[in-house]
Formats: structure tokens, sequence, C-alpha cells
């Protein structure tokens, strides 16, 4: 039997932890036998000593085997899931399971919804009129099974222990630990089932992780735990120092992402879904090489198949499909105001984070869980880091119900910064992690 206030004491003297004494931390907290004020204990040594890769390990698999694990035995094929830390104007999951999925690897997508800039991948699909994320779990294999792709909510049960450990981080200064961050993700993308992870880490303004050093890090550690319990999985580092695309808001993005399967996205947005699409497809066994998985899913693109697939996977969870044809379906604003440049240059910064919260403060995100979104609002740039600016020029268009959205304005100039000289865009992709 072990006690609390030993494990406690062995992680702050920077010893490693068993298997057996994870499952009794995670297990005691999950039934509230061990109180907050030891589980608070243990996440502030874990953050000061850290956790090696077994350790990581231990902890994601008994967060998974707190709750309900999904069985996608049923479906046929390699399944691969997509997971991005998250960032401004992020739309790669509603381009990605599509283009993917034309290519005949299934993806069964458990998503949620967002806090922050904008809605989650789920509140993004709900601007489409009668999207619905809710499928038992029978009827999630069989549309996969069918259509080789479906997207629909976590279930409730899905991970209980790292719910309730997130909760707890939050509110003792234990967020951004490296192993607890790594072994939250995990945790729930293995109870979701996939067979195969591919991971969107972000780093720069915008993302969690701001430094490229962290955002490594992280990525060494999930490849790191998802090759211990048996999943294939690697991480592209990839920049967040300016928001993803133009889109930033609900139906803004949706707009984007119906663009980008017609082949006229922007070029970073393309280019992001074509190296993360790439490495699903050879994770599924359905191309040899990056380069052959590349050719696939441009030809998808050109094809049109990749758009019809996003309308079959609309109308089989009962949205309008038509709307991957006349997106003047999908929620608009009242009003689309201008946001002039004060000067004229080059724009050398944008500081993502800023610009996203100025699309929440029109309403196209939450600042509580209670907050209500409007699809229709949100930001489309006009320009970004490298362009070329005159003043009195459209930085961004706004799209807001809101007439006076003087805030929101202010926030786009005050952190789209424009200089003299002209730099270069940032690099987009950065290093691989295979493990």
């Amino acid at each position: 039997m072990f006690r609390m206030v030993d494990i406690i004491e062995k992680k702050r003297n920077g010893e490693m932890l068993s298997k057996e004494e994870i499952t009794f931390f995670v297990n005691g907290y999950t039934d509230e036998s061990i109180p907050d004020y030891q589980a608070s204990a243990f996440l502030m040594a874990v953050y000061f000593k850290g956790m090696t890769a077994e350790e990581q390990g231990y902890l994601t698999m008994a967060m998974v085997e707190s709750g309900d694990q999904i069985d996608l035995s049923a479906i046929e094929g390699i399944k691969v899931d997509k997971h991005s830390t998250g960032g401004v104007g992020d739309t790669t999951t509603l381009i990605l399971v599509p283009l993917v999925a034309a290519c005949g690897v299934p993806v069964a997508k458990m998503s949620g919804r967002g806090l922050g800039h904008t809605g989650g991948t789920l509140d993004k699909l709900e601007a489409i009129e009668g999207f619905h994320i809710e499928l038992t779990e029978e009827q999630f294999v069989q549309q996969v099974n069918d259509l080789k792709l479906a997207v629909i909510g976590q279930s409730g049960n899905l991970t209980p222990a790292d719910k309730k450990l997130y909760a707890l981080r939050d509110v003792t200064a234990t967020v951004d630990s490296i192993p607890l961050i790594a072994s939250s993700i995990m945790s729930k993308k293995i109870a979701a089932g996939a067979d195969a992870i591919v991971l969107d880490v972000k780093t720069g303004e915008g993302a969690f992780m701001k430094t490229k050093e962290d955002a490594i890090a992280l990525a060494e550690s999930m490849v790191a735990i998802g090759k211990q319990v048996g999943r294939n999985t690697m991480a592209v580092i990839s920049d967040m120092s300016q928001p993803l695309g133009f889109a930033i808001g609900n139906s803004l993005e949706v707009i984007e992402a119906i663009e980008t399967l017609k082949g006229e996205g922007p070029e970073d947005l393309t280019e992001l879904c074509l190296v993360l699409g790439s490495k699903m497809i050879v994770a599924g066994g359905k191309a040899a090489s990056i380069d052959e998985a590349r050719t696939m899913l441009k030809a998808v693109i050109t094809d049109g198949s990749a758009l019809e697939l996003f309308g079959k996977l609309i109308e089989a969870q009962g949205g309008n499909a038509k709307v991957i044809h006349d997106t003047t379906l999908l929620p608009s604003a009242k009003y689309q105001i201008e946001v002039p440049s004060l000067t004229s240059g080059y724009v050398t910064k944008m500081e993502a984070d800023d610009i996203g919260v100025a699309a929440m403060l029109l309403g196209a995100g939450r600042a509580t869980k209670e907050d209500e979104i409007d699809f229709a609002v949100g930001i489309v740039l006009k320009k970004k880091i490298g362009d070329a600016v005159q003043v009195g020029e459209p930085l961004a268009i706004i799209h807001s119900n809101l007439e006076n959205v003087e805030r929101s304005i202010t926030l786009i100039q005050q952190h789209i910064f424009i200089e003299k000289q002209q730099v270069e865009s940032p690099r987009l992709i950065g290093e691989m992690i295979t493990g």
C-alpha cells in the first residue's frame, strides 16, 4: 500500500516513480481519496523536477484508463488522428479530415470546443446550418467505414482524471509543465482510439509554446509517449508568430477551408495541410513516401473529390451540404468595417494573440465556458508579415454585428507593426520529430 506523502517526497527529491505509484496517484485523485492539497504538491514537484519518458507514459496510460476508451477496431484500415496545440486562425482540421480521407485513410476525429479567440473545430462546423456533432459510438464507427470520416464531440467520460488534473493545474500555476502538457494531450488522443497520431506543435506569438526550444521539447515528449504506448506518433513544429491563413472567426474559417479544398486557399494554410496530410497518409499506409503522399493530396484537391467528401461529411451529420458550392448560406455579419493602416511601410510583426482577442471581443470566441459564440463575426486579414502597406490601406476587414468596434480596431492597429525596412515572412515549417 502506498502513501501519497511518500510519492510526493520521492518526486520532490527527483527520483523516478514506478508505474504502480503513478497509477495510485491518478486513481486516488480521480476517486477523491487523495485531496487537492496533496495533488497540488505532487504537480508542483513534477513542475520543478520533471518526469522521465517512462513516467510520462505511465501517467498518460493511467489517465487513459481512468475513463472510457473508444474502440475503433471495427473500422477498416489504420486510423490516423491529428492534433494541433492551437493558434489563431488554425482551420487545418476542417481541411485535413476530408483531404486525407479522400486518399483512403480513415479519419475518426474527436474534437473539442474553443475557449479563447474563436471557437474550436466543433463550433466552426456548427456554423453550418443543421450540422450536429453528437453520434453514438456505433454511428461514429459506421460513418467512418462508409465515408472514411466523421467529426464528433468528445465523450463525457473520456479521461476524467485529465479533466480533474487540468482544473487543478489551472489554479496552481502548473499548466506550463511539459510532462503534464504532453501526458494531458496524449491521454485524450490514445483514449480516442487512433492507431497513429500526427501532432502539429505551434510556436511563436500566437502559440502556447512561445519559444522553438519549448515547442521541440513538448513535441519530443509527446512522440516518446506515443512510441512507449505503441502508437505510431510523429510531430511537426509550425510557426504561429502570425495568424494562419487570413480568416479568424467561425463562419469565415469555414469559407477559407472550402476555398483551400478548392485549391484557392491561402499559401501558408495550404502548405501546412499538405505537410501534415502527407504524414497522415504515410502513417495510414497509403503511400510509401512523403512525396508520393503529397502528390495524392494535390490530386484530390484538383479533381474535387476532397471537397465533395467534405460535402458528404456535412450531409451525413445533418448539415446543409450546398454550402460547399454556395458559402453565402453560412451566417454573415451585418457590418464589414475596414481597419486602416496608420502609416506606410512593411508589416514586420503581428502579435497573433492580441489580434485573436480583437476577434473574441466581436463575439467570435469565448472568454468563459458559458459565453455564446456569434458564428458570423470575425476578422479577415489583408496583410501578412513581409507585405507592403500604404497609409489608409486596410490591414484587415472586421465582420461584426456590432456598430461600435473601436476596441477591436485599436487592438489590430496596435499589434500589427509597420516599419520602413522590409523583413522576410517567417518560416512556416520547422523541425520534424519522429523519435
